[in-house]
């Protein structure tokens, strides 16, 4: 038989809970009750009084329980007409229940639950100092701003025990990060199985001292390619003939990348036949380059595709900047706008693309905004019958000649814009993006519209230049695509040369095995030579058969050569593997295929080619970052960073590229230690 127990007051707010039966320990009264008195009006209805007001409020009615959060609110808030007075007349003194200061008419306690987290957490001054120091490397914030009155009462107020930092303190916290980090960067560099392709690129500066970014590119060893600022060397005279060679010698040393070098990509913008020269004589004595140095780039993908821009927008810069004033006289007045967008739909034009004017630091943004200007011609062209102040409207011939312009843009667009993803793409990318280009521009360049070949036929002259110079690389990387081989650069050579094609090819086949070749001589290289024996090795193998007795002539000095032959003899499968790889079918084209992990799934069955992929698959075709892909001038190096000290500005921004690029997750085992490191400037 279930009991029915009377409901009370409890303790605890809400919900109320059946009041306990008699052998049960009854739990004491909520606080609110210290106000509010307990009626019954009825059969089966009770309600609660205040004691000051004499207001009443629902409590219980049948099995419905009102809960006492109403009465609280009643009394905190301040609602109690007679409480409010009387708290007014005498300031609120907490109280308790069982004592204390307070009055009887005290509000109700608000009982805080206890955040043991937070109150064990003890303040660590070195913590803060290195997470200000990681906040200044990756939002380009001054060293100053530690010393700045704002910051330090901002600070003080989040926690008053910091103790405030100088600009020579946060220094030194950055470049013990910088220091940290690239220990972990030079382990996972130290372990990778294959080589490292670096790019130049150069800053100047108000002060005319050049900063040479070295950026390295590499497969590690799970197969991802990774891209780092390796070094930021300045430069005293950056229009020397030698100054690059001095930062690639920095780098070299600072990475311990002697003999790992495989390609380097410099920008001809700012180098010479001289600076080149003395490049390649550089790597010839302290890295052998593959190829006999053809792998040595000498132009940047997106400075060339920056300079077709620039030629073709100069060529028609004066109808350009008849439309951008357009622009402008619609954007910058709020009426010229009512009336455009008016116009717009009486017009039904369907474009959605807003106007805005150009950036022309950036080639992209004058692309864009002849883009939208062009789809809203139709009402620029009615402009002047709605705004009578409106007479700068092109004319038909000019609308159509910025149409065509917008064409080819969108062609140089399209491949520029592979550049600006946050992930470097593969080389092998790039063969079927610079060769449609190529064949774009070619076709353009003999139309029998005279416009057209006039305005692309020197943009067409500018890049051939540059596909000579590049196709071998991006041909070998497209080679190594299991979905494409030599099958896509016969295609795309007879696209281009027709009956001529012959030629390119066999250099690219001839390439491609040269290349495997020395692939398979790094695996086996020559003996080393034993001093004292007059330049003649002698291996473990010849000195036994010698013991027994052996007639191998050793003083034709050919030894060496005949260890060498017996190695790759021995090897005889690994010569094969190229020829297998490229016999085998091609692999469907799937939309989401991974050449990386391609590779990485076949390097045993592919030892030595797969080696190989990985060296040519990161050769950088492009120099300078994702957010300068389209810069119509050469990055320069602001005053304030140019004041630092040389050892400053390389750690601020190679480690805020490591942070980004996450370099330091659990990529090395090593520990390093979270000391700050204190240096001399």
């Amino acid at each position: 038989m279930e009991i029915d127990y009377p409901i009370t007051p409890t303790e605890n707010y809400e919900p109320l809970c059946l009041e306990a039966p008699p052998n049960k320990r009854r739990r004491k009264k909520s606080i609110v009750w210290e106000h509010f008195t307990i009626e019954t009006v009825g059969p089966g209805c009770t309600r609660a009084c205040c004691k000051l007001c004499k207001k009443s409020f629902a409590y219980i009615t049948g099995s419905k329980l009102a809960g006492t959060s109403h009465l609280k609110r009643h009394i905190a808030l301040g609602i109690c007409p007679v409480f409010r007075q009387k708290n007014q007349q005498s300031p609120y003194t907490p109280g308790s229940r069982t004592g204390g200061t307070g009055s009887g008419t005290d509000p109700p306690k608000k009982r805080h639950r206890a955040t043991h987290g937070l109150a064990s957490i003890s303040f660590d001054q070195d913590r803060c100092s290195n997470e200000i120091a990681k906040m200044i490397v990756l939002h380009d914030y001054p060293l100053h701003i530690v010393e700045h009155a704002g910051f330090n009462d901002f600070i003080r107020t989040l926690q008053p025990q910091f103790n405030n930092l100088s600009f020579n303190t946060v220094q030194e916290d950055c470049v013990a990060a910088y220091l940290k980090e690239k220990q972990s960067l030079r382990n996972l560099i130290s372990g990778i199985p294959g080589y490292v392709s670096l790019t130049l690129d150069l800053w100047t500066s108000n002060q005319t001292l050049g900063y040479v970014f070295l950026t390295g590119y590499f497969i590690d060893g799970d197969w991802n390619l990774q891209r780092r600022i390796l070094n930021v060397v300045m430069v005293p005279s950056p229009e020397s003939d030698y100054a690059f060679n001095h930062a690639v010698v920095a780098c070299l040393s600072d990475w311990h990348l002697k003999g790992r070098l495989f390609a380097l990509a410099v920008d001809q913008s700012f180098s010479n036949e001289t600076s080149m020269g003395n490049l390649r004589g550089l790597l010839s004595v302290r890295n052998p380059l593959m190829l006999n140095g053809q792998l040595l780039i000498g132009n940047c993908y997106a400075r060339v595709l920056s300079r077709l821009a620039q030629d073709a927008l100069g060529a028609m810069k004066e109808t350009i900047q008849k439309l951008r004033e357009s622009v402008k006289y619609v954007n910058t007045s709020e009426s010229h706008k009512e009336k455009f967008i008016e116009l717009k739909q009486q017009l039904q034009v369907p474009s959605s693309k807003d106007l805005s004017i150009d950036d022309q630091t950036k080639w992209n943004t004058t692309y864009h905004m002849l883009v939208a200007a062009c789809e809203l011609k139709e009402v620029f062209n009615c402009l002047d019958t709605a705004d009578p102040d409106y007479k700068i409207s092109p004319s038909m011939d000019e609308w159509k000649q910025i149409e065509t312009l917008c064409t080819y843009l969108k062609h140089l667009f399209d491949a520029a814009n592979i550049l600006t993803s946050p992930s470097y793409p593969a080389t092998n990318t790039f063969f079927l993006e610079v060769s449609k280009l190529q064949i774009e521009l070619t076709h353009a360049a003999t139309s029998q519209d005279p416009f057209v070949s006039n305005l692309i036929k020197p943009l067409q002259e500018k890049f051939d230049k540059y596909w000579k110079d590049c196709y071998l690389v991006l041909a070998i990387a497209v080679v190594l695509d299991p979905r494409f081989k030599m099958k896509l650069v016969e295609f795309t050579l007879s696209k281009i040369y027709g009956e001529n094609a012959d030629s390119w090819m066999r250099a690219v086949k001839d390439s491609v095995h040269e290349l495997f070749l020395e692939h398979i001589a790094q695996a086996h290289p020559l003996p080393a030579l034993e001093e004292g024996n007059e330049g003649i090795a002698k291996t473990e193998t010849q000195q036994e058969g010698s013991q027994e007795g052996s007639h191998v002539s050793t003083v034709d000095g050919l030894s060496d050569f005949e260890t060498y032959i017996n190695e790759i003899t021995s090897s005889q499968h690994m010569k094969s593997e190229l020829d297998q790889y490229l016999e085998e079918s091609l692999l469907p084209r799937a939309q989401e295929f991974d050449i990386l992990d391609w590779w990485k799934l076949n390097k045993l069955k592919y030892p030595t080619l797969s080696k190989m992929a990985s060296d040519v698959l990161s050769i950088p075709v492009c120099t300078v970052s994702p957010d300068c892909v389209f810069d119509t001038e050469v990055r320069k190096m602001d005053n304030y960073r140019s004041s630092l000290h040389p050892v400053t500005l390389e750690a601020l921004v190679c480690t805020k590229d490591w942070f980004q690029s996450g370099s330091s997750s659990s990529q090395s085992s090593t520990q390093v230690s979270n000391a700050i490191v204190k240096m001399e400037f």
